[in-house]
């Protein structure tokens, strides 16, 4: 099982230095009240990938001596600022490193971020440019530039400070071959290619097989739901303007290896319901998954690895879905570390990430880097997960079921927090009259 050839680019250190005023009230004043950003992009990716940071002010020196030639007067501006980091899958990173130094340009902006009328609301202070050779960069790590750059020619010059550098980030990439309630096969993608489009130099492998069930049984409705014709339309789902008071509940998605042996599952827990007064799964009463890893090769015994929730957010200001994960501890499913807290949009859709680089946890359980990555397509869309997986977390197939598990728990999150007055697909709906007589 080889992992694909990612790599990391991290922009971090940031801060900036701005001229002195031209009549100083004091020593080392200059217009810190002006908030200050910048936009970090890969000029061979496009516009929309561009990354937006803020910039921390650099404290004034107290010397005269020439800031760029300093020691790292930076320090203390840059440790309040995150990295900034730009995953190269393979098929970019092939092309890129095929050619001349691909451009990193970092452009800096006086203003808050954000636009007005359509046009960006900060005042562009400068521009600089790194060149970056990915040549190398997929086998040993490298600092490309440490230190400070002027954005323009003598001492009333803007100077910014940042440190670019790669490092290899080998990834096991696996992609459900449907959605995951229709108990699809999970493959492995192995070669230059990423994506799992079959392109040439993309190698697809089965590793997985998924079993997908919803335990009518187990499924408790409201006592107002009157008539046993209103049960005809799906437990799940009621018609347009129906508000349904049913709970949804009972779904499982069990992960087994080729020998047929069951090695981690995704199982709701805490049931998806509708707020009082509302269509929608609130944050403050979330639907809760827990991630399962299997004991033996029966599918009897099983011990809890993670915690997944997730609810639907409204007027941030597009719907999306909330979502938070924790790691399980011995001592019970309360009991674990916070990982991650985001959301994503329900109709673009977006990325389920657990990444130290990306996200600031207060406990980070994981040693090293990247995590894990899922993809999550946006409601009402045909949905083939793909996941990444840090080559650096895995130690056995066991351990990538349990990523497997969590990222089908994310994406049928998406179904499991749609608005209780609409339909779910129909693979959710299966047989609702099989325990409803």
């Amino acid at each position: 099982m080889d992992p694909c050839p990612f790599v990391r680019l991290v922009v971090e250190s940031l801060a900036l230095k701005l001229p002195p005023v031209a009549k100083p009230a004091g020593p080392g004043v200059h217009p810190s009240t002006t908030p200050c950003f910048c936009t970090i992009q890969l000029q061979e990716l496009p516009s929309a990938a561009a990354k937006t940071a803020p910039l921390p002010l650099a404290a004034e020196p107290t010397s005269t001596t020439n800031l760029i030639d300093a020691p790292n007067s930076a320090a203390a501006a840059a440790a309040s600022s995150s990295p900034v980091v730009i995953s190269l899958e393979p098929a970019l990173l092939q092309r890129l490193s095929a050619g001349r130094p691909a451009s990193l340009t970092v452009a800096v902006y006086a203003g808050r971020t954000g636009s007005t009328c359509g046009f960006s609301s900060g005042r562009l202070l400068g521009r600089v440019r790194v060149a970056v050779d990915l040549a190398l960069a997929a086998t040993r790590a490298a600092v490309i530039q440490n230190g400070w750059v002027s954005m323009g020619s003598g001492r009333a010059a803007a100077r910014l400070h940042l440190v670019v550098r790669t490092e290899p980030d080998p990834r096991f990439v696996f992609q459900f071959e449907g959605e995951p309630e229709c108990s699809p096969v999970v493959y492995q993608i192995q070669g230059r290619s990423s994506g799992g489009s079959g392109r040439s130099g993309c190698f697809r492998q089965p590793v997985f097989s998924c079993r997908f069930s919803a335990d009518r049984r187990r499924i408790t409705r409201s006592s107002s739901l009157p008539t046993k014709n209103s049960i005809k339309r799906c437990w799940l789902g009621s018609g347009e303007g129906d508000a349904e008071l049913e709970q949804r509940k009972g779904w499982t998605v069990t992960i087994h290896d080729l020998s047929g042996s069951p090695v981690a599952a995704a199982s709701i827990v805490t049931p998806f319901v509708a707020s009082p007064g509302s269509d929608r799964v609130s944050r403050s009463n979330p639907g809760a998954w827990l991630i399962l890893r299997a004991i033996g090769t029966s599918a009897t015994n099983w011990k809890p690895w993670g915690r997944l929730e997730a609810w639907r957010e409204r007027g941030r200001p597009v719907d999306a879905l909330g979502y938070r994960f924790e790691l399980v501890a011995d001592a019970g499913p309360n009991s674990g570390a916070s990982v991650v807290e985001s959301s994503i949009r329900v109709r673009k859709g977006g990325q389920f990430c657990i990444d130290p680089d990306v996200v600031v946890p207060g406990l980070w359980p994981f040693a090293g880097g990247f995590v894990m990555m899922a993809a999550v397509e946006g409601e009402g869309k045909v949905r083939k997960p793909t996941v990444q997986v840090g080559a650096q977390h895995v130690s056995c197939m066991a351990d990538v079921a349990l990523f497997v598990a969590l990222s089908a728990a994310v994406d049928l999150s998406v179904d499991a927090c749609q608005l209780f007055s609409k339909k779910l697909r129909k693979e959710l709906c299966q047989n609702q009259q099989e325990y409803f007589p």
